[in-house]
């Protein structure tokens, strides 16, 4: 059997791309199992659906090595785990050293499969530490030059010291308070320290 395995990061995300490239290769929809998750690990719905049914000599069609994860090590297991322990194969349409269909003239692809993947793996993983950092470089030089990073600050409104009186000096509760401000409660009692 033919299966294929799509994956974006969010429900929001298109599959259309990953979808065509399945289709091109002769795959039904029942034969393509959909995640809209991250890739963090392998703790998906429909891919440990798949890992459940693979078996002996099925091929696993993916569109490319990190639709099947993001972490290195984790991308290794998965790979040795379904070609080895399941002894099923992957092709990787973006990556077509990375096929390890076994025929006579393919047992040096798969070698250089395992290779290949060692090596895509490493610079994904790679690459997703380089986005952290450049992320958390970012984030530290706007604050060191001021930027407000989060929500947008709360602006009270021109009463708010009047109507903070008024409650502290017991003239009205805090419900009322709030109401007469058009805030919550909540948000009233937090700027009231």
């Amino acid at each position: 059997m033919k299966y294929g395995y799509v994956r974006v990061s969010t429900v929001t995300q298109n599959i259309d791309r990953q979808m065509d490239e399945m289709y091109k290769l002769g795959l039904s929809d029942n034969e393509i199992f959909i995640d809209k998750q991250s890739g963090k690990d392998f703790n998906r719905e429909k891919y440990q659906e798949l890992r459940n049914i693979l078996k002996k000599n099925d091929l696993l069609i993916i569109k490319s090595i990190d639709r099947l994860g993001r972490d290195y090590n984790m991308i290794i297991e998965e790979w040795h785990y379904i070609t080895k322990i399941i002894e099923a194969d992957i092709l990787v349409i973006d990556m077509p050293l990375l096929d390890t269909r076994n025929d006579a003239t393919n047992l040096i692809g798969k070698f250089i499969s395992d290779i290949v993947l060692q090596i895509l793996s490493f610079v994904a993983e790679t690459e997703r530490e380089n986005i952290k950092q450049r992320q958390a470089e970012g984030i530290r030089l706007a604050k060191e030059r001021g930027v407000h990073m989060g929500r947008p600050r709360y602006v009270l409104p021109d009463n708010f010291n009047e109507v903070a009186n008024r409650y502290l000096n017991k003239i009205i509760s805090s419900n009322e308070a709030a109401s007469t401000l058009n805030m919550a409660r909540s948000t009233f009692l937090k700027y009231l320290i």
